[in-house]
């Protein structure tokens, strides 16, 4: 039998998550899941199944209707009863609330999150005139205060490999891994670091999906789309060192295909890509928290600043939207113009 690709199992396993999360929502969001299906990723729809839930719990405890009922037995027509203000309120709310005797607090991105995917609810049923109000629109979304961009600086960068590939600043209780390890974990980094692929595309690498003849992997991207992403000789010579000992082992039936495996010969999971970043980054800065994604952050810096071209970044990293790449550099885009204020003389001084 055919292994099945990571993407596959994936959205196999989401799609049965869902299922279970839809469970407990009003019988009639059935209807929008399916008919947003055809053009969200399945991580997209459970995403929506959370603040959906985050939506209705909140409704079943302060609506005088929904009270009454079962959360499952809520029907469309409440939609229809509620007011602008009435989401202003659930808004309010979702900043600090107690369920099952503990506090969930959430930041403006993650509110601005939870009105989107209400948005998103209403204007489906609207769209499909199931419903003739959308108060959802008329809610002004919260004002995001712009991060600072978490990153390695060039010399971090150098120092975590280096800890990579000696391990001398581990723990005795690491130490004892490291020989194993340092191959893969050095590959692995150097992967995520030379190409800016997401953990998950990284985790869902077969081995058929590296070509050493062109120095490119095949990157399965949110959405669907297969990709070629390309990379320099640090990183070939990482993933060729590592392909001979990946070709030694044997892997877990069902987990054949999988380029990089944990101890237990499975396909590494995105967790423990986690803990392996954090493990070697602590050695390197106890300041900044540094994770998968800041390696992402960390590679995208790096090319702008050697290209200045926001475009190809957004094409590398595989941003649909130019502006989402934009928003992230925004801090370097300013740092250019300045430079460019200062290039241009007008007179010999």
């Amino acid at each position: 039998m055919k292994e099945k690709a990571y993407h596959e199992n994936i959205n196999i396993k989401n799609e049965l998550h869902l299922r279970e999360l839809m469970s407990n929502l009003p019988r009639f969001c059935k209807q929008f899941f399916i008919g947003i299906e055809h053009k969200t990723a399945s991580r997209t729809r459970i995403a929506y199944a959370y603040d959906l839930g985050c939506f209705f719990d909140y409704l079943h405890k302060e609506n005088p209707i929904c009270r009454k009922m079962n959360i499952t037995d809520i029907p469309i027509s409440i939609l229809d009863e509620l007011k602008p203000m009435d989401i202003e309120e659930y808004l309010y709310h979702l900043k600090l609330y107690e369920k099952d005797g503990t506090a969930h607090a959430n930041d403006e991105r993650a509110i601005k999150r939870k009105l989107s995917s209400l948005r998103t609810f209403y204007n489906y049923f609207y769209k499909n005139e199931l419903i003739d109000t959308n108060p959802a629109i008329k809610v002004d979304m919260p004002k995001i205060h712009d991060k600072a961009i978490v990153r390695l600086d060039v010399d971090e960068v150098a120092q975590l490999l280096d800890e990579v590939e000696s391990g001398e600043k581990l723990s005795s209780r690491q130490q004892k891994y490291h020989d194993r390890t340092k191959t893969r974990d050095l590959a692995l980094l150097t992967l995520l670091l030379g190409t800016g692929i997401r953990v998950s595309e990284c985790v869902g690498l077969d081995i058929t999906d590296i070509d050493f003849k062109n120095n490119g992997i095949k990157v399965h991207r949110k959405g669907g789309a297969e990709v070629m992403v390309y990379f320099g000789d640090e990183v070939m010579d990482a993933l060729a060192e590592y392909m001979e000992e990946r070709m030694l082992v044997t892997p877990v039936e069902g987990h054949g295909n999988a380029l990089f495996l944990s101890l237990q010969n499975k396909r590494i999971t995105v967790r423990a890509v986690e803990n392996l970043v954090k493990k070697y980054s602590q050695l390197v800065t106890n300041v900044k928290k540094i994770t998968p994604h800041k390696l992402r952050s960390t590679y995208g810096t790096t090319l702008y600043q050697e290209t200045g071209d926001i475009y190809l970044v957004a094409d590398v990293l595989g941003h649909k939207d130019v502006n989402t790449t934009r928003k992230h550099y925004a801090a370097l885009e300013e740092d250019r113009r300045k430079r460019a204020g200062r290039v241009v003389k007008l007179r010999d001084v």
